[in-house]
């Protein structure tokens, strides 16, 4: 019965009226949206490409290495020394990791082990790892000792 209440009411011209110009508008609201919906991804995703491409164009660029003329500035920096005649040598580049480099020095004629962290922290203590082995030691034994003989 409500039904055919309902029904009449919208048999009514005025009522049809207002009833398809709220839905004409309700239209074009969800066309309005669902473009400017379409329209945001399409930029953002343009946008997006053009990161990356801006970010694969970049050259890669590798960790930088330790050399002997590095590290012999950066252990005359460390210890204070005069640059162009420093009483400290650096023999060798053992291991030239960027974050935990190992090099051989020589002051006085006496070899010894010495560290250098993240390219720049310089000191000649012992290192332990994390089974509680000393490195320095070790380095000693492999590197300064045998090389004498």
């Amino acid at each position: 019965m409500k039904m055919l209440v309902n029904l009449r009411r919208l048999s009514n011209p005025r009522v049809r009226r207002r009833l398809k110009i709220g839905l004409s508008v309700w239209a074009g609201v969800m066309l309005l949206g669902v473009s400017y919906k379409v329209v945001y991804d399409i930029g953002y995703f343009d946008a997006y490409a053009l990161k990356n491409d801006k970010i694969s164009d970049l050259p890669v660029t590798e960790h930088p290495r330790l050399t002997m003329q590095s590290a012999q500035r950066i252990v005359t920096g460390a210890l204070k020394e005069d640059f162009n005649n420093p009483k400290t040598v650096v023999v060798q580049v053992i291991d030239d990791n960027y974050k935990l480099a190992t090099i051989v020095i020589e002051n006085n004629k006496q070899k010894q082990i010495a560290w250098i962290f993240d390219m720049r922290l310089f000191f000649t203590a012992d290192v332990f790892n994390a089974e509680g082995y000393n490195l320095t030691n070790g380095f000693e034994q492999h590197y300064i000792t045998s090389r004498a003989q």
